[in-house]
């Protein structure tokens, strides 16, 4: 039996556990680290487990278990949950016209003051109604057809957000509180990641996820689904002391009791306040972290509520204001590909007009061919379409149910686009990967911009001046179309492009002179070659030393660089057996771009191994950079300081302090020729020294 003090600390612990359960899951603001928490949880879950009477239904314990349910019982609403008529008037007009209807019903003249008004959100999600009893949830149940709903209680409790216990002192003896379950937009998204990844099913869109979540019989998969809730309204209220007087304030009150309320509300007086709250939210629609299908006006005092009542069911005192819709039915004309900056194929579906979003809609985004499997969308479907703000349309689902007789085929990329529709490059589809992707990256008009831009940039060829607006000037007035056009660039073409006078043109051609002279490593990482960094380069440039190699090299060569696995082998080698890239590098060696080469890891690994280097001064044809990459791919390690460890000191031109200090410590001293000598496969351990 548990001791008074043992019940004291789980009390306590049932009651700080929820205070942070509502600071993160309804304020997001956490006020302890996770850590902290799931101790807290942890001592809670050990003391029930040893005095089991201590477990009570509001413990934080119990949101998640019970076994699954062979089907929902049946729940009859003590008040229904009636629905409110829709304003089809989807422009702000239709907030005027709801006011007129309002005064008119009151029997008020322009004379008489402004009418009082609660306006909020219409939440696109599932409605429920919470049912406590002296505080305690007692009951969930969904709105079903008003009269009758399927008892959800299990799977409501798994909704961290939603209290177990009401936070006050005096709760009414019945409380229903009625409100929506939504998925948030990154909690959606964050979930469909993870089903992806894992190869499950994903949702179709965030509406469809709350319902299907609790709808699930499993409780324990409902926990799994990231859920939310507001509070929108009451339903059978007893017992409740000084009850509020309007809606504004009913909603304040079950904020204060740690009910989830959206704060995107207001209470204001007359028209204009309907039209400007219509306006402002239609406005910020898409940046909402969830999806509204419009607003919702009400008149705020619950006598006039009554005075005004209902007709046919639905009350006269509010209305649902709608957006236009985000999404609609419509068929499937065709599915064709788009090729991205990238070489990614995108696969788009050509449809039937339909006004979804405000917006007419002709195409929409299948992503790649593994939505395209998943959702089984084929030409001749019937499907749905979604928009949201600026957001590319997409085909959400196929409605199977219509499909056509006979069954259209499915649609594969590969065996319908064999090769880019832009430069007939050879499309691929590597391991692992979603995207379909073209070949041909350093050709391809629709990677033109992308592949310039990579290829100029700090890291690659380093050509200072060629920037994004200059690229989309040279590209789109037709002036360079592979990287290798850039070299063939002169003065007064330069100097006839949008802001570009002699002077900086001047500057870039210097720039694009001075990057000829670059490293290996540089180079391949400049080309673009897909899964290969600017790291991966570097260990292709060390292990084979010279690019014809590199080019040459069977898959199984690949696999023995560092850290280059069977997805980074298969893009090198249909990047070179791609004849058109081939072509560019060829035209790039001819315009001057060159770097020093060597024997390479494969040949020349070990020679260094153990053996520390310096570099001093200027050498003749080697910058510090290719000297230190030929170095590390014989095993040695670049220093940069001289010390009585340091095997070799390689000097050039103006060799300072460093060449002193070797020579006082006795420390061999090559030059260039020495080095390469040293590097040399059948070197025989020759050494150029320098005759000092």
């Amino acid at each position: 039996m548990a001791s008074a003090d043992v019940l004291a600390r789980a009390t306590a612990l049932r009651r700080e556990i929820e205070q942070h359960n509502y600071a993160y899951y309804v304020l997001d603001q956490p006020t302890i680290p996770d850590a902290e928490y799931d101790w807290l949880f942890r001592e809670l879950q050990a003391l029930e487990t040893e005095y089991p009477e201590l477990i009570t239904p509001d413990s934080p314990t119990q949101r998640v278990g019970g076994k699954p349910l062979d089907g929902f019982a049946q729940v009859r609403h003590a008040v229904p949950m009636l629905s409110i008529r829709t304003e089809t008037d989807t422009e702000a007009s239709g907030a005027q016209a709801f006011d007129v209807r309002v005064r008119k019903e009151l029997g008020l003249s322009e004379a008489d003051p402004l009418v009082e008004y609660a306006a909020e959100l219409k939440f696109d999600g599932l409605a429920i109604n919470l049912r406590y009893e002296h505080g305690l949830l007692v009951q969930a149940a969904t709105r079903g057809d008003g009269e009758t709903g399927e008892d959800v209680t299990q799977n409501i409790r798994t909704l961290h957000c939603i209290p177990l216990r009401l936070q006050t002192e005096a709760p009414p003896a019945v409380l229903e509180v009625r409100g929506e379950v939504f998925m948030r937009r990154d909690d959606f998204e964050r979930y469909n990641a993870r089903q992806r990844e894992a190869g499950k099913l994903t949702l179709v869109n965030p509406r469809n996820g709350a319902a299907g979540s609790i709808r699930q019989l499993d409780p324990a998969m409902a926990a799994q689904r990231p859920l939310s809730f507001f509070a929108y309204g009451l339903g059978d209220v007893q017992g409740w002391k000084d009850a509020p007087r309007t809606h504004g304030a009913t909603l304040d009150a079950l904020a204060g009791m740690s009910i989830p309320v959206c704060s995107e509300r207001i209470i204001g007086s007359g028209a204009a306040v309907l039209v400007a709250f219509h306006d402002d939210i239609a406005a910020r629609r898409d940046s909402l972290p969830f999806d509204i299908d419009g607003v919702v006006y009400k008149v705020n005092a619950y006598d006039l509520q009554r005075e005004l009542g209902f007709l046919t069911r639905e009350p006269r005192w509010a209305v649902a204001h709608k957006y236009p819709a985000q999404e609609q039915l419509t068929t499937v004309l065709g599915i064709e590909v788009q090729v991205g900056r990238t070489g990614a194929l995108t696969p788009v579906a050509r449809l039937a007009p339909v006004f979804v979003g405000g917006v007419t809609v002709t195409n929409a985004t299948l992503h790649n061919q593994d939505e395209i499997d998943r959702k089984d969308v084929r030409v001749g479907d019937t499907v749905i379409v979604r928009r949201a703000g600026d957001v590319i349309p997409e085909v959400v689902a196929a409605v199977i149910e219509r499909r056509p007789d006979p069954e259209p085929p499915r649609f594969n990329i590969l065996e319908i686009y064999p090769v880019c529709p832009e430069c007939g490059s050879h499309v691929v589809r590597l391991e692992g990967e979603a995207a379909v992707r073209c070949t041909g990256g350093l050709v391809c008009p629709a990677q033109r911009k992308q592949a310039l831009l990579h290829f100029a940039g700090r890291r690659a060829m380093d050509i200072e001046g060629l920037g994004d607006k200059l690229v989309d000037q040279l590209v789109e007035r037709g002036l360079v179309h592979t990287p290798a056009d850039v070299y063939g660039l002169d003065l007064v073409t330069l100097a006839g492009l949008d802001r570009m006078a002699e002077k900086s043109a001047a500057n870039l051609l210097a720039a694009i002179e001075a990057s000829k002279a670059t490293t290996l490593a540089r180079f391949i990482f400049a080309l673009g070659i897909r899964n290969v960094g600017e790291t991966t380069a570097k260990d292709l440039a060390r292990h084979f030393g010279s690019l014809d190699k590199l080019i040459s090299a069977a898959e199984v060569d690949l696999l023995a660089v560092r850290d280059v696995g069977p997805i980074v082998a298969q893009s090198i080698t249909q990047f070179f057996a791609e004849p058109h890239n081939l072509d560019v590098v060829n035209s790039l060696r001819a315009a001057g771009v060159h770097w020093p080469e060597f024997a390479g890891m494969s040949q020349s690994a070990g020679i260094l191994t153990g053996q520390t280097l310096v570099l001093t001064g200027t050498l003749p044809t080697l910058t510090r950079e290719s000297a230190k990459e030929m170095i590390e791919a014989a095993g040695g390690k670049v220093a940069g300081s001289v010390s009585k460890k340091t095997a070799y000191v390689v000097a050039g031109e103006e060799a300072g302090s460093k060449l002193t200090k070797a020579q006082e410590l006795g420390v061999s001293i090559l030059d260039e020729a020495g080095l390469l000598a040293l590097l040399a496969p059948d070197n025989n351990n020759a050494q150029h020294r320098l005759d000092l």
